[in-house]
């Protein structure tokens, strides 16, 4: 399976990105239950099937990028591949302040990618962008995903006490750091909160990072441009009383968290991950990442 991937990976990304968009759609007519989620998430969001209908595509042309973005030959750079970046001012200037920053990167778009291109674009300047990482069970996708973090720009640290103490340190010190906000966390390390009209676990770690460190906060997404056309990718402050006051009750940091993701779905529902079974129970495990 590496080697395919390794192979994979000199294909050109446009030509992925449209064959990953058939196996989108042949995946759509060929599995039920996928298409029953992903349908009854995305329209109990409110959402029409002109709006989330490309998403069924985008699901496909995501998968078929990871080749490039975990096995591509070491040296070569996305920053190429990004046409365009949205709000950088702003991101500079929280960088250049040298309080720390936290960008929240929810599942819309390339997340990947874009974890990738900041730390690449800022490495010089500001160091790696520091991010938690738990490996996958499977080896030899863990080999892989090894390898793509395995470069310049990106530092990952793993999901535990230490880890988290680590981006603690990461951002006292100025740096920042890149969470998925909208994963569903272990029971213990989150708190019911509203997701589109519905409970959803959420994660309490961004609040606690950014009322413990006085840290910036940004909502980041990249948006694959249509046919192969690149990537744009977006830093939106993130304007959260709850975030920057310790005295805010997890509850209220957590509606204010999952309203931001909100926002960027609405705009780009078309590249959300609809199929994420992001109103389930938390799986029970010891509560390493509590900071």
């Amino acid at each position: 399976m590496t080697s395919l991937f390794r192979l994979f990976a000199r294909v050109p990304l446009p030509l992925m990105h449209a064959l990953g968009a058939a196996f989108g759609w042949l995946v759509w007519w060929c599995a039920p239950d996928y298409r029953r989620r992903f349908r009854a998430n995305a329209e109990a969001a409110g959402f029409t099937p002109a709006q989330y209908r490309p998403a069924i595509g985008a699901a496909g042309a995501m998968a078929a990028e990871l080749p490039w973005l975990w096995a591509r030959p070491k040296g070569q750079s996305v920053l190429p591949r990004v046409v365009r970046w949205d709000g950088l001012p702003a991101f500079e200037a929280a960088l250049d302040e040298r309080k720390g920053v936290i960008l929240m990167v929810p599942h819309v778009g390339s997340w990947e990618l874009y974890g990738q291109a900041v730390g690449e674009r800022f490495l010089a300047s500001h160091g790696p962008i520091t991010a938690l990482f738990r490996p996958p069970r499977k080896k030899w996708m863990a080999a892989l995903m090894e390898g793509s973090r395995d470069r310049p720009g990106l530092q990952t640290l793993p999901t535990t006490v230490k880890g988290v103490r680590g981006l603690m340190r990461a951002l006292r010190a100025g740096g920042y750091t890149g969470i998925l906000p909208d994963q569903v966390p272990p029971a213990g390390q989150g708190v019911w909160a509203p997701f589109f009209g519905r409970p959803a676990y959420t994660m309490t770690l961004p609040a606690r990072l950014a009322q413990q460190t006085g840290a910036r906060v940004f909502l980041g997404v990249c948006e694959r441009l249509p046919r192969g056309a690149g990537y744009a990718i977006r830093f939106e402050p993130f304007d959260g009383t709850a975030f920057s006051d310790p005295a805010a009750t997890p509850e209220a940091a957590a509606t204010a968290l999952n309203a931001g993701i909100e926002r960027l779905i609405r705009g780009l529902p078309g590249q959300y991950v609809w199929d994420y079974a992001r109103y389930k129970q938390p799986r029970a495990e010891p509560q390493e990442v509590a900071a």
